[in-house]
């Protein structure tokens, strides 16, 4: 198994989190996303991964990209432990607030979306950064909300076990502290992540203890 990724990539960041509470062994291969232009757009990278994008990881004889399909692959092929509720509707929960993250702020404030941004369109690094805060506070504000009194929310955003959510809120807060992001509106989210952040699981795929880490 093989695990092509970048240290400070948040995509990358959850596929960490997902293997290491599976207890799967994994090789991790860097991807370096800037330095020389970037290795994603080097040839035999983009046949493995024509979105030029991380994680990728190759499993099974398969080339799988996109975190999310990768982590519901991993957990429908190595059940134990899972990462997703047996029942439907706790799945459809765990899935709604993984998708607040991975769909509604991840993707226009990743590291492409940004040098777009600053470069072609020659938005100041100033405006850039308020860009990538405004989308933060609207999900996490959103999260807060579906996490905050309801029922199913336990030690974690849905029971007293990890799941898929966990999984994607933790990098997303890694990426707010980053760009110094208000966060104590958030005191819900803020417990969880407190939570996640005491499993070995979770603090072993942190950015900062990669071997690609700089």
């Amino acid at each position: 198994m093989r695990h092509y990724g970048f240290f400070r990539s948040s995509a990358s960041y959850r596929l960490r989190i997902g293997t290491n509470l599976k207890g799967l062994d994994v090789e991790y291969i860097p991807v370096h996303l800037s330095k020389g232009g970037g290795e994603q757009h080097l040839p035999d990278y983009v046949k493995k991964n024509p979105q030029r994008l991380v994680p990728t990881l190759e499993v099974d004889g398969h080339v799988l990209t996109q975190s999310m399909a990768i982590l519901e692959y991993l957990d429908e092929t190595r059940p134990e432990p899972p990462i997703m509720p047996r029942d439907p509707a706790g799945r459809a929960r765990v899935r709604a607030l993984a998708q607040v993250v991975s769909c509604d702020i991840h993707p226009i404030n990743n590291l492409r979306v940004l040098n777009y941004l600053k470069g072609p369109l020659k938005v100041p690094e100033d405006a850039t950064n308020e860009w990538y805060r405004h989308w933060v506070k609207l999900g996490l504000e959103a999260v807060e909300a579906l996490l905050a009194g309801n029922p199913d929310t336990g030690v974690y955003c849905h029971g007293d076990t990890p799941t898929l959510a966990d999984i994607c809120l933790v990098p997303q807060i890694f990426n707010a502290q980053r760009f110094n992001c208000p966060l104590d509106a958030y005191p819900t989210v803020m417990r969880i992540h407190a939570a996640c952040q005491k499993l070995d699981a979770f603090d072993r795929a942190r950015p900062e203890r990669q071997p690609d880490a700089i």
